[in-house]
């Protein structure tokens, strides 16, 4: 079993900044995709961006150059950092593990973009 532990989240106003984070337990495989999924009040469950344990990275158009992902495979621990947030940001956050056919998901970080 894996455990998945989202923190960071809060409020912030346009235009600023919050670093998310992922800490992972349990049976972790050397080879795994984590990522960030968020779900906006209303609306779908929609992909932000993914990180191989190879480092290999995607990101959803929306997110792109204002979203890094990174993770530190020796700490089981993902990141996002999120510059110029917007409005449309504000979604809870989920942090996603993939590995050998079994996925897990955290319970979420609320993100609120708002003036």
């Amino acid at each position: 079993q894996v455990q998945l532990v989202e923190s960071g989240g809060g409020l912030v106003q346009p235009g600023g900044s919050l670093r998310l984070s992922c800490s992972a337990s349990g049976t972790i495989f050397r080879i795994n995709t984590m990522g960030w999924y968020r779900q906006a009040p209303g609306k779908e469950h929609e992909l932000v961006a993914t990180i191989t344990s190879g480092g290999s990275i995607s990101y959803a158009d929306s997110v792109k150059g204002r979203f890094t992902i990174s993770r530190d495979n020796a700490k089981n621990t993902m990141y996002l950092q999120m510059n110029n947030l917007k409005p449309e940001d504000t979604a809870v956050y989920y942090c996603n593990l993939r590995q050998f056919g079994a996925t897990y998901w955290g319970k979420g970080t609320l993100v609120t973009v708002s003036s």
